[in-house]
Order: structure tokens, then sequence, then C-alpha cells
């Protein structure tokens, strides 16, 4: 049995929830905060059997899209902040970190 741990944003979190349900893989959603852009992010724990890996993995390959955004930095901690003009920066924001650990007991009471 496999725990898989995927972070996603926000804005993919519906997507994403709705296929999982769709193909019948059970999830537990979790709000969580990146710290990168301080954004919003979804974390689903889905625990499957070892031959639904990759079915669960192109599932969230599908509904997790890479995609560009504007941001400002945040202003530097130290030295002053007079010369310091924030622009906007284009980064890639999206997709989803995922994590896929061995499990070694289940127990559903």
């Amino acid at each position: 049995m496999k725990l898989i741990i995927a972070i996603v944003q926000d804005k993919d979190s519906n997507r994403l929830s709705g296929a999982l349900v769709k193909e019948n893989y059970r999830a537990t959603k979790l709000a969580s905060t990146g710290g990168f852009l301080r954004a919003g992010n979804t974390t689903f724990m889905i625990g499957v059997e070892d031959h639904q890996v990759e079915g669960v993995m192109s599932v969230i390959r599908n509904s997790c899209k890479v995609r560009e955004q504007l941001v400002t930095p945040v202003t530097p901690m130290s030295g002053t902040t007079d010369s310091y003009l924030p622009l906007p920066v284009e980064v890639q924001v999206g997709g989803a970190t995922v994590f896929v650990m061995p499990v070694d007991r289940f127990e559903h009471f």
C-alpha cells in the first residue's frame, strides 16, 4: 500500500478533486499555504494499493497544469529600501508536488 501526498495550487484543487472522485479514488483534502508565493494550496492525501499509483499520478498530471503568473517580489529584509523598486517577475505556478510513500499499516475504524 502507498500514501500519495499531492500539494496543488488552490486553482487546481476542485478539478483534481472531481477527477479523483470520477475515477473512484478516495482522498482527504487539507488547506495549506505555500512558502515561496505565500499563496493558498491544497494538500491531498490519497491511500492506494501499489498497482493504483500510476493511475492516480495520471489523474494528477491531467488535472494540475503549470502556468505563468506575474508576482511582485517581497521587500528585502536587510539594507535600505530607499533604492529598492519591486518590479513584477513572471514565475511558473501550478502543477503539483507529489510524494509517494510506503504504508506499513492501515486501519479504518
